[in-house]
């Protein structure tokens, strides 16, 4: 099941993976841990009745991707001496480098004698490829790596997960080398039955993500069962937009509508 994540204005996307398997155990799995992850955590982490984060994938090093990862310790058990599981971050070695520079105290360090122990997140860093042939296994789900272009010189990471149903979220794109357009569309590796995909602007072109236009071309080369966009500015009116965007479908035979805050959407993984 995937859950919850904003649609503000070019907001910080926190999906959160709802996984619930056959012994009727739930593993909670967040991908990208942004600047407003305290205010999504009270807004829909209460709501939703998510009780902790169990794996956070990160796909790459920018602030709607990052800048929450200080609040974690809100969401894990409290300690005052730190002596709690840490969480599992998985992230590239590009990211993990950045992360290092932005939240030196997160990096486990070997304390000298007498140093006061302060109360911050606990996290396990596992560096993961940037290589659509190197899958991972997070909280008992299978991840893909889908590099793509965030912008002509960056590389950030989508990922494919789910073996009953094939799903995809790319957040930030700008355009798909060969390789991962080939995992991810049906005349390639197999059709997804659900694709979240970037979207940042009504109208035109952007240097670092795609706008609507290149969005539609893109899933209509991709042709998934369903695509959901994120990641839209303040020019997308939700209501209006999905009304054209239930025309296209209609037309082109592939559902697509907007994302929107506190979405849940039940799929079989």
């Amino acid at each position: 099941m995937f859950a919850p994540w904003p649609s503000l204005s070019r907001p910080s996307k926190i999906p959160t993976i709802d996984y619930c398997q056959s012994d009727e155990k739930h593993n909670y799995i967040l991908i990208d841990v942004g600047k407003t992850f305290r205010e999504q955590v009270l807004r829909w982490f209460i709501f939703h009745k998510i009780p902790r984060v169990d794996s956070i994938i990160l796909t790459h090093e920018h602030a709607d991707a990052v800048l929450g990862l200080d609040d974690i310790r809100a969401v894990e058990p409290f300690s005052a001496k730190n002596d709690i599981d840490p969480t599992p971050v998985f992230l590239s070695q590009s990211t993990m480098d950045s992360i290092a520079l932005k939240f030196p105290y997160l990096i486990k360090k070997k304390l000298r004698e007498h140093t006061e122990i302060r109360r911050v997140a606990q996290l396990d860093w596992k560096i993961i490829e940037e290589d659509c042939r190197r899958p991972f296994v997070a909280s008992g789900i299978q991840f893909v790596p889908l590099p793509v272009m965030h912008g002509e010189d960056y590389i950030c990471l989508g990922f494919l997960f789910g073996e009953r149903s094939r799903v995809a979220y790319i957040s930030d794109v700008s355009r798909f080398p060969a390789t991962t357009e080939y995992v991810i569309s049906k005349s390639g590796a197999g059709q997804l039955d659900l694709l979240i995909l970037d979207s940042l602007l009504r109208d035109g072109s952007h240097n670092v993500h795609f706008c609507l236009p290149q969005t539609l071309e893109a899933v209509k080369r991709l042709c998934p069962k369903q695509a959901l966009l994120v990641g839209m500015n303040h020019e997308f009116d939700h209501y209006r937009d999905n009304a054209f965007l239930a025309e296209w479908s209609e037309r082109e035979g592939i559902l697509v509508q907007l994302a929107r805050d506190g979405l849940r959407v039940p799929i079989d993984l």
